[in-house]
């Protein structure tokens, strides 16, 4: 629970501790090709990133409500997200430069400078002013959690939209590690993959800032998710049924662009029907659920991929389709 020591210490002195700990992870990835160094790498990153994630949310809309500018928040949150993903954009390019020039290490090991910076901003940040809760936080947690996870159990809808979700996201986020793989198959030198993972980014940014048009586009919200989770699906068939330059740019095009924003668009969805005392609760769940998918798929298609990079592509394109099943035998929701 490391937003305990956001609370306990400031929200801008766990986002300096993250960062630390993120350029640690770096230099220690970046440092032996090795499987062992990578698992403490990986553990480090894993650290880091729970240090962040959360802290700079709640700094930043602390700071918003100490300004009077809460209002604007959904609109900042939103520049934010940008920002971040224009900063991907912008530097996927330029590690596939460092990367054919020096080699697959120099990446990582430079990006601690970048990293180190952000520690040095964030250490100079000025910290809002919170106000305490004289409630015991370990009893608010535990009973925050548990009617947050009762009401997620006990709301069929919310259970069956979620599994749409998670399915369809899960497997639309082995678009970013099955990718490259499958350029490396077709000889793609390893110095234009950053530009593959800018494209990747850039249509991300395209779509996601373009849901209601494309909802309006097809008729409807439940059409998009339909028609979402079918062109995920068929889009890493394709790539291994029929292994080209053109089905892997169709592959980062549309299951990268339309499956890794769907859950997006369905989290916003959720907020609709979760009571605002437990929001934040029911939807951390879901999170953690997503998660737990991953941990079970991340070694299976992994195996597979080391045996066959297209059975592993073929596996990956048949979960989507398992929306239409989960469709068919429940009833429409009010929701979507």
């Amino acid at each position: 629970p490391t937003g305990v020591i956001a609370d306990c210490l400031g929200r801008k002195y766990s986002l300096a501790l993250g960062t630390i700990v993120w350029s640690m992870a770096a230099l220690i990835y970046g440092s032996v090709p090795h499987f062992a160094i990578f698992l403490i790498g990986e553990f480090f990153f894993a650290m880091a990133m729970a240090l962040i994630s959360g802290a700079d949310s709640a700094l930043l809309y602390d700071s918003l409500k100490e300004a009077g500018r809460e209002a604007e928040s959904k609109s900042i949150f939103g520049k934010a997200h940008s920002i971040h993903l224009f900063g991907i954009f912008l530097s996927a390019p330029l590690g596939g430069i460092i990367a054919d020039k020096w080699g697959l290490n120099y990446p990582m090991l430079f990006s601690a400078l970048p990293i180190s910076l952000a520690g040095f901003i964030a250490w100079k940040m000025k910290e809002p002013v919170v106000e305490k809760n004289a409630i015991s936080e370990s009893t608010r947690y535990l009973d925050i959690a548990k009617k947050g996870l009762r009401f997620f159990l006990r709301h069929p809808n919310l259970r069956w939209i979620a599994l749409d979700g998670i399915i369809v996201a899960s497997a639309a986020y082995f678009v970013i590690w099955l990718y490259q793989p499958l350029l490396m198959s077709l000889n793609v030198s390893v110095k234009y993959y950053g530009w593959f993972h800018a494209l990747l980014v850039a249509i991300e940014m395209l779509i996601a800032s373009n849901f209601g048009r494309l909802e309006n586009f097809l008729g409807s919200a439940k059409k998009y998710l339909r028609f979402s989770a079918v062109i995920t699906g068929l889009a890493f068939i394709l790539a291994a049924v029929f292994p080209s330059f053109i089905s892997a740019m169709l592959l980062i095009v549309l299951a990268g662009g339309f499956g890794l924003t769907r859950i997006e668009l369905m989290m916003a969805d959720m907020n609709r029907v979760v009571p605002s005392a437990q929001r934040a609760t029911v939807l951390s769940f879901v999170s953690m659920f997503r998660r737990l998918a991953l941990v079970l798929l991340n070694p299976l298609i992994g195996y597979l991929a080391d045996y066959s990079l297209s059975l592993a592509l073929l596996i990956v394109g048949l979960l989507p389709f398992l929306v239409l099943f989960i469709s068919a035998n429940k009833q429409e929701t009010q929701m979507i």
